[in-house]
Order: structure tokens, then sequence, then C-alpha cells
């Protein structure tokens, strides 16, 4: 049955590569994917994998490792420095694209005319000086010269490309020559800074000021942003924040909550905020965080969802589900649930500390929530937990999931894998 269930997943992904997008915006997907992972996906063999992107018949991945094999028996072993890309019908790893990052991915996002979008703590690619932010070519791994954001003095987090627009947030300092602090708007095609996106963010909680991770609706007409943060444009807004991307200049909107301002237990991360993600049509967001338990006053250790059109400060979630004390630092919202990643042992779980509590289900590693009530739903593939998923990455095949970790699903999958949809 078990050897039945591996065909069916690698059929459907088959049948369905060639319609794939390279899409720059949240994905809808009409069930839930399979708990199956397909067995053609290779394997990265140490490090993390941090981020996935689909462009073309290719698929693209990042983070910070050196060895990646495809899957199958006795297949050699192929060096890779911190990018490669395989094909997706057949998971065979491209000779071609091999690039060389002198720093860690951890962001990519498709590009026009089968380019990828690549952003991290590196600041070179293939010994050229280009800073935190490139594009290449992934019939080549050569980088596109007329893309120029020169982002300097520091690194990117995390990027959004929505058509023209590519946002970016991390610890920099300076894009394309002008000063630009921890979060910036570039044009897709030249990299030029745009100057109608200038906001001040400022005055972080604790540690150095960065912002962790950006969300985009897909009409981009509202850009998240999370980090140290506690002020931005001189209103105070506690590591989260909505901003008006269609105004000009760009301004800040009145979307606000203080749900993440009081300290997690132990207050040991400089920011606890980590994932975000619309919903496909864009009228809510899901966020989820780190931190330690914390019972249900705070929102650790938690995914909570948020409507996008609410407005006025103090606003509270639409619901809100507790590990227990255990970390998410990754969600991908597709309409039919809502995916959330990390080293979690358990979902349901608001009066756990570290420990099962009354309602508690088990969802080790990765879970599948209602996006109407936040309860987590029956799927339940498990993964060996490690530090946790860094990559929820929806297409309209299935779901992509990158770790630091080798078991998903009961099978053995290097870091990257792939659940099809039924």
């Amino acid at each position: 049955m078990r050897r039945r269930l591996f065909a069916v997943a690698a059929a459907v992904l088959a049948t369905t590569v060639s319609v794939i997008p390279a899409a720059n915006a949240d994905l809808k997907q009409s069930a839930v994917v399979s708990a199956n992972p397909s067995d053609t996906t290779p394997h990265v063999l140490d490090g993390t994998v941090r981020a996935v992107a689909v462009v073309g018949g290719k698929v693209v991945v990042g983070g910070n490792f050196e060895k990646v094999r495809e899957a199958g028996k006795a297949k050699p072993d192929i060096a890779r420095h911190n990018i490669f890309s395989f094909d997706l019908k057949t998971g065979k790893v491209d000779a071609t694209f091999a690039p060389k990052l002198n720093g860690t991915v951890y962001a990519l996002e498709p590009g026009p005319a089968d380019t990828i979008y690549t952003a991290g703590s590196f600041g070179s690619v293939n010994g050229v000086d280009l800073g935190a932010l490139a594009q290449l070519k992934v019939a080549s791994g050569t980088a596109v010269t007329t893309f120029k954001p020169r982002v300097g003095g520091g690194l990117v987090f995390t990027m959004i490309r929505r058509n023209a627009h590519i946002y970016i947030g991390g610890r920099f300092t300076k894009v394309a020559t002008k000063p630009r602090t921890i979060l910036a708007r570039v044009d897709a095609t030249t990299g030029n800074v745009d100057d109608n996106f200038n906001l001040n963010v400022s005055t972080p909680r604790q540690g150095d000021l960065k912002i962790f991770k950006l969300a985009v609706n897909p009409q981009d007409t509202r850009l998240l942003i999370n980090g140290t943060f506690t002020m931005v444009s001189g209103q105070r807004r506690y590591q989260i924040a909505m901003i008006d991307t269609t105004a000009k200049p760009a301004a800040l909107t009145t979307w606000s909550t203080e749900r993440y301002a009081t300290p997690c237990n132990p207050n040991s991360f400089d920011t606890y905020m980590r994932g975000m993600d619309f919903s496909p049509d864009g009228s809510y967001f899901v966020v989820v965080t780190t931190g330690g338990p914390g019972g249900t006053t705070q929102l650790c250790d938690s995914a909570a969802r948020w409507e996008t059109n609410a407005t006025g400060s103090r606003l509270q979630p639409t619901w809100v589900n507790w590990t227990g004390g255990d970390t998410l630092l990754a969600v991908s919202v597709t309409g039919a649930a809502v995916y959330v990643g990390g080293h979690q042992r358990w979902q349901n779980n608001p009066y756990g500390s570290d420990s099962a509590g009354a309602g508690a289900v088990e969802r080790p590693g990765i879970a599948a929530l209602s996006p109407t009530d936040g309860k987590a739903l029956p799927w339940n593939p498990t993964r060996s937990r490690g530090h946790g998923v860094e990559a929820l990455v929806a297409t309209s095949a299935g779901l992509w999931v990158g770790s630091d970790t080798d078991q998903l699903g009961h099978e053995f999958h290097g870091r990257v894998g792939f659940f099809p949809l039924p």
C-alpha cells in the first residue's frame, strides 16, 4: 500500500509540473496536501534549507549547506555552496547552476525569463561584489548584470517580489548608494531604490535594529513588517506594523496591536516574531512566533490570525493556536489550510507549558490549521523536529518544506521535501 502511495504522489507531481507558474503571489489551493512526500526530491546533506522557489520547470533551494544528493540508491554527493537547482519533474540536480555565494541564502523569489532573485548574508556572487541581493540566471548561475541594487552595510533576512517591486528587510544601511536602514523597495528590473518608499523604522526593544520577516498581500497594497523595532514613522508599533504601499510616499496604516508587546518567558529573544503570510485573497494574515511558554495572555509560541482591513489600536486576533512552549518559525496560508512549521510537539495547546495540556494534539514539527477557527486539522505527516522548518512554500501543485532535519512523513528527506496535492 505504501509503495502505491509513493507512485500516486510521483504521478501527481509529474502531471502538474508543466502548469506551475513562476508566481510571485500567494497561491490558493482547493484541498489539504497529501501527507506522503514525493520520492523524487533530492536531499541536502548538511546545514539548513532556508528558502525554496519554483521557476518554470526548476526548483531553486537556498540556505547554508555544502553537499546535496539526488534521490535513489547509490547516488554520489554533489558539492553545492548555499544554493542549487533541480528539475521539478525528475529531481535531477542541475549541473550548470552552481553559483558561488560567500554567505547564507535567506530568501528566494522567482524572477522573469527564468531568473531567480537571491538575498542573504553574502556580498559576492562568483567572486564579484554585488551586495546582499542579486538576480541570477537559472540556466547558467551567472548574475543578471543590469540588476544593481548594491545592498550594503549588512544582510537581507527577508524578501518579497510583487510584479515590478521587490521589498527587502534585514539589517543593512544602504541600497544603490542611497541610505536605507533595514527596509527598502527596489525596482525588479534595475534594482534602483524607490524614492516613494522610505519609512523610519526605529527603537529596538533589545539588541540590534532589524526587520526579520516581510509579508505583502497579493494586490501589493499592504506590507507587513516584523522585527526588533518598536516605532515606525514616529508612532508606537511593537514588533509588527502594516504599511500602505499605494500611498506616495508609502505610509504607516492605523492597524496596530499591543499583543506582541508583552515579553515572553524567558525574554532572551531580540524579537520573538517569526513567519507571516497573507491569505490568497489578502483578507487576513497569520503570524507565528517563538518565545517560550507564556500562557494565553501572551502570543508566544503561537499562530494567530489577523484581519487585514481592521483599523485602530489594540487590535485583537481572530483566533490563536498555541503550541504550549515550542517555536513556530514558518507559515503558509493557502485558503484550504494554514500550514505551520517549527519544532513544535503539539498544537491546540493553550494550557501546556512544555507539556501537553488539556485538548492538545500531537503535531511534531509541522501542522495544518483550520483558516476559520485555527484548530489543528487531521493532517499529521510528522517530521524530525531539530531547530525547525525555515521555509513553507505553497505552489499550484503542493507544498515545499525546507528545514534542518532529514525525516519527513516517516521517510528520509534531507532538509527539503514536497507534499503534492491529492
